[in-house]
């Protein structure tokens, strides 16, 4: 299979806490300790020929209207060739917990619009979806929120020719070999073990392994 990511490509990760993972912000070269690590240093373990070097601009409790903010300093700007991006589960989350919802039309708007600024640059796109696991119990209550957001960012992929990850549905079938709170103990935030999952699907989707 050939890999999708060229020689010399800068990869930026971009998203919220899931990709944030912990990074030390005024280290530029911090990956944190989640997925973009894992797929980062896999990755140049298999090609490391190609010197492509990984950057991750993930905040912890972003959605997508703070993307849009802050998408000409942490992404624009740093001149990716491909960027990474999985975003959408505090669009659902601060409905439930702070009554402050975006509605799906207003999540597609904006997320268009960081998509459209982004073929600018001629970047190549990864889009990750958005999961949730019925962790604790009221997470169930979710899905009427969060499903019609999965639809939306599949539907952008297609229409923007990105490689999708898909991970709701894998997040799902994990959760028939090890209970939902091996993988994700929030039903939220993975575990090393969920992060490792999104790592592996995320190099997949790049074709640097099968």
């Amino acid at each position: 299979m050939q890999a999708w990511i060229q020689e010399g490509d800068v990869v930026l990760f971009q998203g919220d806490s899931i990709t944030d993972a912990g990074r030390i912000r005024d280290k530029g070269d911090d990956l944190g300790k989640g997925y973009a690590l894992m797929a980062a240093a896999q990755f140049s373990a298999l090609y490391p020929e190609k010197q492509a070097s990984f950057i991750n601009r993930g905040i912890s409790g972003n959605r997508v209207k703070d993307l849009q903010k802050r998408w000409q300093d942490d992404c624009l700007d740093l001149k990716p060739n491909v960027i990474s991006i999985y975003i959408g589960i505090n669009d659902t989350w601060r409905r439930f917990d702070r009554n402050d919802p975006t509605s799906t039309e207003q999540f597609e708007e904006v997320y268009r619009d960081i998509l459209t600024q982004s073929v600018k640059l001629d970047a190549k796109l990864v889009i990750i979806e958005p999961f949730v696991l019925p962790v604790p119990e009221d997470r169930k209550q979710w899905r009427e929120d969060l499903d019609p957001k999965i639809t939306v960012v599949r539907e952008l992929a297609r229409e923007f020719g990105a490689r999708l990850v898909c991970l709701d549905g894998l997040f799902a079938q994990a959760s028939a070999r090890a209970a939902a709170s091996f993988w994700a103990p929030d039903g939220v935030h993975p575990s090393p073990a969920g992060h490792a999952l999104i790592a592996k699907a995320w190099l997949q989707a790049v074709g640097a392994v099968e």
